[in-house]
């Protein structure tokens, strides 16, 4: 690994250390969302984001940060860090172990390194300039996408549909309709499944930048393609992302969600 690979690993472990023993435990929680929405944080989702923001400043001082928890901190910086500290909340509140660590590290605004940790499970997955693998009880496993040439045949992904709004529902159930199977609920940990070669495909819109910028990376380095809903490269203003463990799933599945 590249020393900030390592370093990365070293952000996903410190905050598994700090949010690993609120799961299935007593913890704080409120409600961020407007009338009629759920959106939860709890003490682990801060707390984990600040003990990683401690690490980056203390080894990286001249590094931005982007965090969903405290905002930002010299975003246009030649290095940024992009944090999710508990991906999947939801997951997190009902004690489902598919929450996740979202730490991604883009160079001129676009992620090279991702880390997708999930720390009861005691994984990492890692992507970035010296490959794709996995991290788990002091072994390192190789990861890499499965062949898929045929929507027909792909195990699709999405958190909710009921996330989608207006044409997006419409065009995720094109995409669905065209697939063997689907698989719903399982927040960032669908995309580290798609580099293992697991699942072939998840389609998500509504996201923020650190909801899929330790994707990219990591699917990329693993064989996939990671593209918007318009087969370029995911920006910070247009929410809807498509990662595909084989490219020509991409070039099958565009037209079907093609929106105005």
């Amino acid at each position: 690994m590249t020393e900030l690979e390592s370093f990365a690993v070293a952000l996903s472990h410190e905050a598994a250390r700090v949010a690993l023993p609120f799961f299935r435990g007593d913890f704080a929680q409120e409600d961020k969302g407007g009338p009629g929405a759920f959106d939860p944080v709890t003490e682990a989702d801060r707390a984990a984001e600040a003990a990683i923001r401690r690490l980056i400043a203390a080894r990286y001082p001249d590094h931005g940060v982007i965090g969903e928890e405290y905002g930002e901190d010299r975003p246009d910086a030649d290095h940024v860090w992009v944090l999710d500290p508990i991906d999947g909340t939801r997951a997190f509140i009902a004690g489902l172990p598919l929450w996740t660590t979202l730490i991604a590290l883009r160079q001129e605004g676009a992620p090279v390194i991702g880390a997708v940790g999930q720390p009861y499970l005691d994984e990492v997955f890692l992507g970035g300039p010296s490959g794709a693998r996995l991290l788990k009880g002091g072994c390192e496993t190789p990861l890499k996408t499965r062949a898929c040439p045929d929507l027909g045949q792909a195990l699709i992904a999405t958190t909710d549909p009921e996330i989608f709004v207006g044409a997006d529902r419409a065009a995720w159930d094109r995409l669905r309709a065209s697939a063997r199977l689907a698989r719903l609920g399982c927040d960032g940990y669908a995309y580290a499944m798609v580099a293992a070669g697991r699942i072939d495909l998840v389609a998500e819109s509504e996201l923020k930048v650190w909801d899929w910028s330790a994707h990219k990376p990591l699917v990329e380095a693993a064989g996939g393609r990671f593209t918007d809903w318009r087969g370029a490269a995911p920006h910070d203003a247009d929410g809807r992302v498509l990662a595909a463990g084989d490219a020509r799933l991409t070039d099958q599945a565009l037209p079907l969600l093609a929106v105005a």
